[in-house]
């Protein structure tokens, strides 16, 4: 039981802090928001599941992608396909030149649907590829990368190139994707309004339960032995590669996973907002969603959320209150947070908030004794000294030895 509750939700602590953010998500952000500023946020916590994503491989993998937005936007734009089909049935689209297909097919002078938008007509399919889909091509490029050893900043500009890439492929096919305007016009999910305030609503609570679980599957992964050898690989990753572990495949399941967890975030963008396009699949969105963990702190799986929160309401709140200024004023907390905070909100509450929480408990009780001194210990021979030595060193082998 002990065990599962460190994996799970990381001791005390992490049960603490966890239950803090349920708080906020479930409870408090409901009854202080109207349904407009709520619907915000619910988009503002999909952009939370890349940065989740990140801390998992980034933070504690040293995989440091800039490519995420792909995988976001895939997920996003599976789950937009499917509500488009739903939306362009023969009744709807009548008026069109071939009814039954999507508008912007017609637009485009197709006369038929797609083969590749032929699965999407099947929602539990559409569920299914919607991880499927980000998932396969993280995979391809993992292995096409790690097992070349292909890492640190080439493995960054690769993913940069992918994400220009992809948006280049949305934006040229438009008569498959919908091209610079994207996927738009999307009403129901089988035969379920998601236009109204209740549906968004719902779809707000359905959005957070999902992140939790992201948050407790990643926490899962991270206190695993998994979770052990990404840290060993993120600072010696030579040394895990002698001791007989294949480094590539650990890196290729974290970067796999992450995929998933974006493409996850995606899909819930595109039923809270309404649409999916190539703005947000590109190389600025990005580097803002690796923002996202840097601010929040990227060994904290909590921070994420706290960052991804933080930095698209100071956004909001900059653009609505001072359009002319607010990009200068986002730069400049993003340079106040590298100079002065490099650790994020996670780090500033590790540094400072556990010492005033410290000093509170601290000023309530009265001062402990000081424990008696132990004895000295006697001096033991040279040769004594020197088979302690000799053990220790055959403990330390074997302890290697048992933890593969």
């Amino acid at each position: 039981m002990n065990s599962a509750f460190d994996k799970l939700l990381g001791g005390k602590q992490g049960a603490i802090g966890l239950l803090v953010l349920c708080a906020l998500l479930f409870v408090i952000f409901p009854l202080v928001l109207n349904d407009f500023r709520l619907n915000m946020v619910g988009k503002y916590l999909s952009y939370a599941f890349v940065a989740v994503g990140l801390v998992l491989c980034w933070g504690y993998g040293g995989i440091l992608s800039l490519g995420q937005g792909v995988f976001f936007g895939l997920g996003g734009y599976c789950m937009a396909a499917f509500l488009k089909l739903e939306a362009s049935d023969p009744e709807s689209t009548k008026i069109q030149s071939t009814p039954g297909i999507p508008d912007f097919m017609d637009w485009n002078q197709l006369t038929e649907l797609p083969a590749i938008w032929l699965p999407f007509k099947s929602f539990p399919l559409t569920m299914i590829l919607i991880l499927a889909v980000p998932m396969l091509l993280a995979f391809i490029v993992g292995i096409s990368m790690f097992k070349r050893r292909v890492g640190d900043v080439y493995f960054s500009i690769v993913t940069q190139a992918i994400a220009a890439i992809l948006t280049i492929l949305i934006i040229g096919r438009q008569g498959w994707t919908g091209g610079v305007n994207g996927i738009t016009d999307l009403k129901t999910m089988l035969g379920w309004d998601i236009r109204t305030d209740d549906a968004k609503m719902i779809l707000y609570f359905v959005c957070c339960a999902l992140l939790v679980a992201a948050i407790l599957f990643s926490r899962w992964v991270l206190t695993s032995k998994l979770g052990r050898l990404l840290v060993a690989m993120r600072d010696k990753e030579e040394r895990v590669r002698f001791s007989g572990y294949d480094v590539a495949n650990f890196k290729v399941f974290t970067f796999v996973a992450a995929a998933g967890i974006s493409a996850i975030g995606g899909a819930m963008f595109t039923l809270q907002v309404g649409f999916m396009s190539p703005s947000f699949v590109g190389i600025v969105p990005s580097i803002e969603m690796v923002i996202f963990a840097a601010v929040g702190g990227r060994m904290s799986l909590l921070g994420a959320v706290y960052g991804t929160l933080i930095v698209n309401f100071g956004k909001t709140y900059f653009s609505e209150t001072m359009p002319e200024l607010w990009l200068f004023l986002m730069g400049g907390l993003f340079i106040a947070v590298v100079m002065y905070f490099p650790n994020g909100v996670a780090g500033l509450w590790d540094t400072h908030g556990r010492k005033w929480l410290a000093k509170l408990r601290g000023g309530s009780r009265p001062a402990a004794a000081p424990a008696p001194a132990a004895p000295a210990a006697a001096p033991r021979p040279a040769v004594a000294r020197e088979q302690d030595r000799g053990q220790d060193k055959d403990i330390g082998f074997g302890a290697m030895e048992a933890s593969k």
